[in-house]
């Protein structure tokens, strides 16, 4: 992919390099920042364009692969895998950047985490960029001139490439980005890009300074400098808009981001919005602004976007109410009844507002459960829930969230302290997202969940279970394994896997394995069936995923989410069959 992003970068080049024959004074460099800004624009849209066909490539296969599952039990042309995709998945999509480790985060100590490592194929996009714009802003400068000469197109070159970088720097920094639906790449990538991209921007902000200051001041000396700055209205707004773009970066390190979330959020929003108005003060009249206008505008429409569905998901005749019940094991079950209906899919997650525990806060959580519910008047006028047809819908949603500091800690003790461990409070839920892989497809399913990464995988649980029945799905194995540390955590998901061990047909297509890896005693290790059944300690990975593969039906698909250490595991695992059988690798994580 890098290598690709470098080769669409110099076919690009060649129609802004030839300045002989375009003039070569000022005015054609300026035309030629601005062709190489809609170069790198280009190139990064092609980028887009190639993972839209390639994903769009697995979708219709992956539908196809559906369609023929239903007159075909077995599946087994589909167990074999492709021997060029196996090779890429290996070593290219599924690799970590060294060795085996990518979600396990470096922690310092339990209260410092230094973040993780991307994996190869993020690597090769990021180096792309990276050489993409460090190619942008190196080429047609007419190095053979005297110093002011070259310090000047250096200067303009990185101050235009730092603005047009901010396009796509706002735009991946959305929930509602549209290019998480089109090309089905999950947020935290993009996220990871966003970052990089902020690097980017702030060393070609830097580069744009010191290409001026640096010949200004061998020329007239470090104090005239300064005083240049305090003169001249361009000059100081330009200074603090650069001041800022080097301050989001400072407090954006993973240590401080995880360590004071809620104060890195809101002064990341603030510091963002002024470095956006000081730099659109600094650009008034060059071409330049243009470009900025494009990034403030996908900024604005993004924050409308979310203030909207917020709105209009929480305000009607009724407003959003969250029961909150505090759990052993510091966890609480979280029962939303939404203000208007709501179609869930599994995999969403949503972010939850309670404005009497954090005014400000906001945290992703997984929707575990979502029921519609009718609400219908009896005889006497009061309320009652029931499912009927002529009654008015209403949908619940239930989270699962575990104690942890901050927004978290407040809303368990504010549980805790109430009657039965139970509060209602005002809530608001802005959502959907996620929801971007299906396992309809595949024939044999496998489930990992790590603590409260359960009520990401529930869900689909439930719908592979009720496909079946009904014949819309591949699946014929589905089996998922939970792993927790004490027995008292199954009381988490009680009223929902007691709705799931209900469905028809579920004994036939599911299988349940929990690892409890802190019992007291061996006494609380007790299989209720043998769909259903518990073992001591932590899971052998391999082991698991080698008895699947042996009575695997049609592809197979792993989907993992839980800690790092988990799901670098399971990624483990699938790399090394990818030889084997046709096994996919899916994980969800929130790694911010």
């Amino acid at each position: 992919m890098s290598y690709l992003l470098f080769c669409l970068s110099l076919v690009g080049l060649s129609s802004a390099t030839v300045l002989d024959k375009r003039g070569g004074d000022w005015a054609i460099y300026e035309i030629v920042n601005d062709d190489l800004a809609r170069i790198s624009l280009m190139v990064l849209g092609l980028m887009a364009a190639f993972i839209y066909v390639w994903k769009m490539g697995f979708r219709i296969s992956h539908h196809l692969r559906r369609l023929a599952s239903f007159n075909n039990s077995g599946q087994r042309y589909f167990r074999s895998p492709h021997e060029t995709l196996s090779f890429v998945k290996n070593h290219v999509i599924y690799a970590p950047l060294l060795r085996t480790r990518h979600n396990r985060e470096f922690q310092l100590s339990r209260a410092v985490n230094m973040g993780t490592l991307p994996s190869r194929f993020h690597a090769f996009i990021l180096i792309g960029i990276i050489a993409m714009n460090v190619t942008v802003c190196v080429v047609t400068v007419p190095y053979q001139k005297e110093e002011n000469s070259v310090a000047g197109v250096i200067r303009n070159r990185t101050g235009t490439m730092a603005t047009v970088n901010m396009i796509p720097l706002v735009l991946l920094a959305g929930r509602n980005n549209p290019l998480i639906k089109l090309l089905e790449v999950p947020f935290d990538t993009y996220n990871l890009i966003h970052r990089w991209l902020a690097r980017i921007v702030v060393c070609e902000t830097l580069a744009h300074v010191f290409a001026w200051a640096i010949p200004k001041a061998q020329k007239i000396g470090w104090s005239a400098v300064g005083q240049a700055l305090g003169h001249s209205n361009f000059l100081l707004v330009g200074l603090i808009a650069t001041c800022a773009f080097v301050g989001l970066v400072v407090h954006s390190p993973s240590p401080i981001r995880h360590a004071f979330y809620e104060t890195f959020l809101h002064l990341h929003i603030i510091m963002a919005a002024l470095s956006m108005g000081f730099l659109w003060v600094h650009l008034n009249g060059l071409p330049a602004q243009t470009y900025l206008l494009v990034a403030i505008i996908f900024w604005a429409l993004e924050r409308a976007s979310r203030l909207a569905i917020l709105l209009y998901r929480n305000c009607g005749r009724k407003s959003t109410t969250a029961l909150v019940e505090a759990l052993p094991g510091d966890a609480m079950r979280i029962t939303l009844r939404m203000a208007r209906p709501w179609t869930f899919k599994p995999g969403q997650h949503i972010y939850l507002y309670i404005p009497t525990v954090g005014w400000w806060s906001s945290h992703p959580f997984s929707v575990g459960w979502s029921e519609a519910e009718e609400l219908v008047s009896d005889e006497k006028g009061l309320p009652v829930t029931r499912q009927d047809m002529f009654g008015k819908k209403h949908t619940s949603l239930s989270l699962l969230v575990r104690r942890r500091t901050g927004f978290t800690d407040k809303l368990f003790q504010r549980a805790l302290s109430s009657p039965n461990s139970q509060v209602t409070l005002r809530a608001f839920a802005e959502g959907p997202y996620g929801s971007i892989h299906s396992m309809d497809s595949y024939g044999t399913v496998v489930l990992f969940a790590g603590g409260v990464g359960i009520t990401h995988q529930v869900p689909f649980v439930r719908h592979l279970v009720q496909g079946y029945a009904e014949g819309t799905v591949a699946a014929r194995r589905v089996t998922l394994v939970w792993i927790i540390q004490s027995p008292e955590h199954l009381e988490w998901i009680r009223p929902w896997m007691t709705s799931i061990l209900a469905m028809d047909r579920r004994r036939e297509v599911l299988r349940i394995m929990l690892f409890v890896t802190r019992p007291r005693n061996t006494k609380e290790i007790q299989s209720p069936s043998s769909t259903v059944q518990m073992f001591p300690g932590r899971p052998n990975i391999d082991t698991l995923i080698g008895m699947e593969v042996e009575s695997q039906v049609g592809a197979m698909g792993v989907l993992v989410c839980g800690n790092g250490g988990l799901s670098d595991d399971v990624r483990r695992v699938c790399r090394k069959r990818q030889n084997q059988t046709q096994v996919d690798y899916i994980e969800e994580s929130f790694t911010w």
